[in-house]
């Protein structure tokens, strides 16, 4: 058979648009109403409560004193403070292991993100204050975290994970209505939220849904080494379409701090 050199021509010229259209078409972003950028809670106490993480038990612990007339004229800032400590005295404990206990609570200038710049794993991340990008295809989700700059792919296509375990794990998702439904394994090692360590055996069920302009998070996270049992955390984020993400860039290792009350 003789080959026509301009026949080939003319079929890569017609195909190959074809086959990138179709490519450009799969990736095509999905309507979901989760889609777009997300930031700082709205200014209302029980969700700037959850600006980072926050309970059932913390915020009914909030909410109390927030009634009692005694502490009218304490500053919010001042009655969340004591609530979020009232969270890691007396929620975080019954939940951990003996092994969950070891070191706990940690001091903040024992954070590796604070002494090395060594960005956040998955237990902290999904918790991460500031801007939550979320892109919604047909076979995926992708979530951009101002904090680190941070970058996960959620996998609705239902394939399976490497055995390798990387800080920000392996998730698999599906939607149940306007909810995703997200669970991730193969998680490294490392610094808990709740300011303890969990294992490479954490395991991690999260629940994003809106609610009015508001992005609403349940996890429930489940570790056989650092956790009695389940622990459930939560977070809220609020609509800010116009906010930006930038490059992360300026974070640097310190050489001097006290470790008492050092910050990251």
């Amino acid at each position: 058979m003789t080959r026509n050199p301009r026949f080939h021509s003319l079929l890569a010229a017609t195909c190959v648009p074809l086959l990138l259209a179709s490519a450009v078409a799969h990736a095509a972003e999905v309507d979901s109403a989760l889609n777009g950028m997300w930031s700082d809670p709205p200014p209302i106490p029980e969700d700037f409560f959850c600006y980072f993480y926050c309970t059932e038990a913390g915020i009914t612990y909030l909410a109390k004193l927030l009634d009692d007339p005694a502490n009218d004229s304490r500053p919010f800032a001042e009655l969340s403070e004591q609530a979020g400590a009232y969270q890691l005295r007396e929620v975080v404990p019954p939940h951990l292991t003996d092994v969950g206990r070891k070191d706990f609570p940690r001091d903040p200038a024992d954070d590796p993100s604070f002494l090395r710049c060594e960005p956040y794993n998955l237990t902290r991340q999904m918790f991460a204050p500031h801007q939550l990008e979320i892109r919604t295809y047909d076979d995926r989700v992708e979530m951009h975290y101002g904090e680190w700059d941070a970058k996960r792919i959620v996998y609705l296509d239902g394939r399976k994970a490497s055995p390798d375990s990387t800080p920000m794990g392996f998730s698999v998702g599906r939607f149940e209505g306007d909810s995703l439904i997200v669970t991730t394994t193969n998680v490294s090692a490392g610094l808990a939220v709740w300011r303890g360590d969990h294992s490479n055996r954490v395991e991690t069920v999260e629940v994003y849904r809106r609610s009015g302009d508001r992005l609403l998070l349940t996890a429930t996270i489940e570790d056989p080494v650092a956790l009695e049992r389940p622990l459930e955390l939560r977070k809220v984020w609020g609509w800010a379409p116009d906010e930006e993400i930038f490059p992360y860039e300026n974070c640097e290792v310190p050489t001097e701090f006290s470790r008492e009350g050092a910050e990251r």
